[in-house]
């Protein structure tokens, strides 16, 4: 009898974990409101509201894994307690009446502030804003009966990462040869992951029943500062280092008292004006895998952008 992994969501993330599984020769139903996503043999486009329970029953039939890849539909707390509690709970529900799993791309948020490496042990116990979000949605699953399993990232890059700090804030900048603004700091280390490392993180979790109702660290190349990583983007694409500069923290709150957009993205600067470093090594062995190099997930990303751009012009 064959099988079904429904893959909820067609972003970065999303699309990517389609992509992964199509390619493994796994029958894949995506679903996003707008029916997009990628082109393949395996890979079934659909229309439908994951947030609406009368929609699931049919479109969860045969599933034997949920990849939950949607978020929210703008970067503000308000919207994301709005939206994502009630849509994660229906397709969870859904889920556990045909008896899969469900896999979440998760964000470092409910760590919130810390002053050590991050592990799979440190307390994930962040209150209020958007990290007080991705605490309940943490919550609401593990009393939820039906088997998740959560694998955290810390910022995305690759390809078809575009909001995102190593997105199109940075890699057309650099490319371009555009002086690059980074926040809070050029010089604290940070953690990237690979959109792609992500993936195979879920599928493979999602195959083991043994990792079921647990919390992973997707595999996570060592930590980088800013000043390197727009290094690594120029030297991908072949173009001489641009000038750099860093938006004091002070600054952005400052724009924030007048830009809730400002303010919402004022709320995570810590992540940027002091070591943010996560450790996969954990993880890395319960999955058996490891992450890819930044110098090698870096060509595929500049490679993506200007294809991109080639087809846009």
């Amino acid at each position: 009898m064959s099988t079904v992994h429904v893959v909820t969501g067609a972003g970065p993330v999303g699309s990517t974990v389609a992509q992964q599984l199509a390619d493994a020769g796994e029958q894949v139903r995506l679903l996003t409101r707008s029916g997009s996503g990628p082109v393949h043999p395996s890979i079934e486009r659909r229309r439908v509201d994951v947030s609406q329970p009368d929609a699931l029953a049919e479109a969860f039939a045969g599933a034997v894994a949920v990849h939950h890849c949607i978020h929210g539909s703008a970067y503000d707390a308000r919207v994301w307690r709005a939206e994502l509690p009630l849509a994660e709970r229906v397709v969870l529900e859904a889920a556990g009446r045909v008896g899969a799993v469900v896999v979440f791309p998760e964000s470092l948020y409910s760590y919130g502030p810390v002053d050590a490496v991050i592990t799979e042990e440190t307390p994930r116990t962040a209150t209020g804003g958007k990290l007080g979000v991705r605490t309940e949605l943490l919550a609401q699953r593990e009393t939820s009966p039906t088997a998740t399993v959560s694998v955290a990232a810390s910022d995305f890059y690759g390809p078809l990462v575009l909001n995102a700090h190593a997105g199109e804030r940075l890699v057309p900048t650099v490319l371009a040869g555009r002086t690059m603004r980074v926040l809070a700091s050029l010089d604290q280390p940070h953690s990237f992951t690979y959109v792609p490392d992500l993936a195979a993180a879920m599928i493979t979790a999602a195959g083991r029943e043994d990792l079921w109702n647990s919390f992973l660290h997707a595999p996570t190349a060592p930590a980088v500062t800013q000043r390197q990583l727009v290094e690594l983007v120029a030297v991908a694409g072949s173009v001489p280092t641009p000038r750099t500069s860093a938006i004091p923290v002070p600054v952005l709150r400052g724009m924030g008292l007048v830009s809730r957009e400002m303010r919402e993205l004022a709320e995570t600067s810590y992540m940027f004006s002091r070591p943010f470093v996560m450790d996969s090594s954990a993880s890395e062995r319960l999955l058996g895998l490891a992450p890819t190099p930044l110098t090698d997930g870096m060509a595929p990303t500049v490679a993506w952008w200007r294809s991109r751009e080639r087809a846009a012009a």
